[in-house]
């Protein structure tokens, strides 16, 4: 009678622990979800509902990265998670940012900084504009990596698991609220800064779109002999950002867009100065 008693165990313990990436998943829409009601409610005067929702965006990048580690930690990776996990991801990392970049960086700007309360209208839309085609490339991001994670040889040439083929949405979501919460939430006053903040988010919604190759840490194992350097590291960054986070969090932010530039740029310099070609040797002529 004991045999089929464990049996059952561990049948339900096995159905737990596939249940366990989708609550990490479930968190993420719901941080998601309060990101938008937050970026709804954010006015001039109560500016810092603008700043709790950036601050959701980060908390959710943290639960998106856990729940995919989990399911590969567990064994429990499935087609209905990876689902699942894509359709979170275009709620929280490209509806969420994409209504705050706007709101932030254009909707909230006061007219009278502007000669003209059409050229107002004018900026509003054109952001309006740069955050739709930043949720347009989140999207596409995530369609293009589910075709590429799939196991079939109609995608040759993939790049190893230690790198992304473009900017990955969330943190593309998380270079948007890097920098809201760096303000604190306290949207943009001046056409100029809102102008730059048009190219800003263009840049981040091309480099999703991109083929230029972004770090996973998909390779970082926390299963190794030694953890006790990652540990440290990992707890004094945890320090910082709780400390520091709006200056921390933003220089991550930065960083981590500038990294994928410097390697392709890299690249191209590597291959126009590749190396040059054997040198070609004549052959001897045979005197006599």
């Amino acid at each position: 009678m004991d045999q089929p008693v464990s049996r059952s165990k561990r049948r339900r313990l096995s159905k737990g622990m596939y249940i366990l990436p989708s609550l990490f998943t479930t968190a993420n829409v719901a941080l998601g979800f309060y990101a938008i009601l937050e970026v709804v409610r954010g006015t001039v005067a109560d500016y810092w509902h603008l700043d709790n929702a950036a601050k959701a965006i980060g908390f959710a990048v943290l639960f998106d990265g856990l729940d995919g580690r989990i399911a590969r930690m567990t064994g429990t990776s499935s087609d209905f998670g990876r689902e699942l996990d894509s359709l979170a991801d275009v709620i929280t990392f490209g509806v969420a940012p994409g209504l705050l970049a706007w709101k932030w960086g254009f909707f909230l700007m006061p007219a009278m900084w502007l000669t003209s309360g059409e050229w107002h209208i004018k900026l509003t839309q054109l952001g309006a504009i740069a955050s739709f085609l930043f949720l347009v490339a989140g999207a596409s991001r995530l369609a293009r990596f589910n075709i590429t994670a799939n196991p079939q040889p109609s995608n040759p040439g993939r790049p190893g698991k230690k790198y992304f083929v473009g900017m990955p949405i969330p943190a593309g979501a998380g270079v948007i609220a890097a920098v809201v919460h760096f303000e604190r939430g306290e949207p943009i006053m001046s056409a100029y800064t809102s102008i730059a903040w048009v190219a800003m988010v263009a840049t981040v919604g091309y480099l999703m779109v991109s083929t230029w190759r972004f770090y996973s840490f998909k390779d970082i194992d926390f299963g190794s002999r030694h953890p006790f350097r990652l540990i440290v590291l990992l707890a004094a960054l945890f320090a910082l950002i709780y400390f520091f986070s709006e200056k921390v969090l933003f220089a991550l932010a930065l960083l981590y867009m500038a990294s994928g530039v410097f390697w392709r740029l890299q690249w191209i310099f590597r291959r126009r100065t590749g190396p040059p070609p054997p040198p070609k040797f004549k052959e001897a002529s045979q005197t006599s």
